[in-house]
């Protein structure tokens, strides 16, 4: 029995410009990594890495490592089961890579499983319901108040809005359209900086959010300042959750720190800018050791990691609204049963995947040498 993979690099188009604090986005670039079983043929198993230029430590030379990584894969003969899958991870795939742990984990339990995207079999996969934010990207004050209409008409109760990048008074104008018109109990605010303000700034501008009564606002300042971060968690009247601040963080040890040194009110786990599945297990269980909320949150994955990541999501009894609902971002994303409906994700049985733009034209077989699989295609984006 051998394990080998495959990887095909897919060009993402947005629908439109997403704002954010850190620039905007027009392009995305996917890597779809097709584990096959010589002793199990037809069965594929299908993960995704797509890391953020600008958050993700993989850069730069990303598809060299990429191609190096799965040259060396593909070169050790491996046999996976359930009770060694985070062994190969750990042995095959050094940490600072987090978008390819991501996807190697994500494709060995989809092959585990049957490779029918069943990455982790539950509920979700039978049409349960997770809540989940409505995302406002940044732009003018008109387009984030068109923006914010168009989510509450599509029954969201939970509106993110990205703040940092235009004059934070109009940044306020729009959340005070919703508060005026909606109590907390009928709507949830949440903002994200992305980091974007100063310590000083972030005092200020928290004290004026806290009239809005808010749920929480996302990593406030830039990521590794953690005695300014601990001094806004203690003192701020808006709950502050940690974002970036994670990022880089895969010792236990360090991350139980991190949670104790800066006492945040929530975490946002992305799969792929902090490895994958089981280190935001070790976070959930630091969290819940310390009294500290979550929730996941997908970061621009096609719906093939947008559906692992939902599945993984599903298996804990969440509550908070979940940040999952990116995946209608783009022209060209791959068919799927997910479904975006009244401020929920869930699993259309009805519709089927297709999964045509996960492989090279004309050779469904996967049967090429992983080099021609890193297509020449278009450069990645800037994110």
């Amino acid at each position: 029995m051998s394990l080998k993979v495959l990887v095909h690099k897919h060009i993402l188009d947005f629908r439109f410009t997403a704002g954010t604090s850190r620039g905007s986005l027009t392009q995305h670039t996917a890597y779809y990594l097709s584990v096959t079983d010589d002793e199990k043929p037809g069965v594929t198993g299908i993960g995704e890495a797509s890391p953020l230029k600008g958050l993700s430590p993989e850069y730069p030379d990303f598809e060299a490592h990429l191609h190096r990584i799965c040259d060396e894969f593909n070169s050790y003969e491996l046999e996976v089961f359930p009770w060694n899958l985070n062994l190969i991870l750990d042995q095959c795939i050094d940490p600072g890579f987090p978008s390819v742990r991501f996807a190697f984990e994500t494709a060995l339990h989809d092959l585990l499983n049957g490779g029918t995207r069943h990455v982790f079999p539950n509920d979700f996969s039978r049409g349960k319901r997770l809540p989940i934010n409505g995302l406002v990207w940044m732009g003018s004050r008109e387009e984030m108040l068109a923006q914010i209409r168009q989510k509450l008409d599509a029954g969201f109760t939970t509106i993110k809005m990205k703040v940092g990048a235009i004059d934070f008074q109009q940044e306020l104008d729009c959340l005070e359209y919703v508060r005026k018109r909606y109590s907390p109990d009928d709507i949830t605010l949440r903002v994200d900086a992305n980091g974007a303000w100063t310590p000083e700034e972030a005092r200020q501008k928290l004290e004026a959010l806290a009239a809005l009564e808010l749920h929480s606002v996302e990593q406030p300042i830039r990521a590794g300042q953690p005695e300014a971060m601990h001094d806004l968690c203690r003192t701020s009247p808006v709950p502050i959750a940690l974002d970036e601040e994670l990022i880089g963080v895969y010792d236990y040890v360090d991350k139980m720190k991190l949670v104790k040194a800066i006492q945040p009110a929530y975490l946002i786990l992305k799969p792929t800018l902090l490895g994958g599945f089981q280190q935001c297990r070790e976070w959930i269980e630091i969290a819940g050791r310390n009294h500290v909320g979550w929730w996941v949150t997908s970061a621009l994955e096609s719906n093939i990691g947008l559906n692992a990541i939902c599945q993984f999501t599903a298996g804990f009894p969440v509550t908070l609204p979940q940040g999952l609902g990116t995946g209608s971002l783009y022209h060209n994303n791959i068919p799927s049963p997910l479904t975006v409906e009244n401020g929920t994700i869930f699993t259309d049985p009805a519709t089927p995947w297709d999964l045509s733009l996960t492989r090279q034209a004309g050779d469904p077989a996967h049967s090429s040498p992983v080099s021609d699989f890193l297509l020449p295609g278009k450069a990645d984006s800037d994110i």
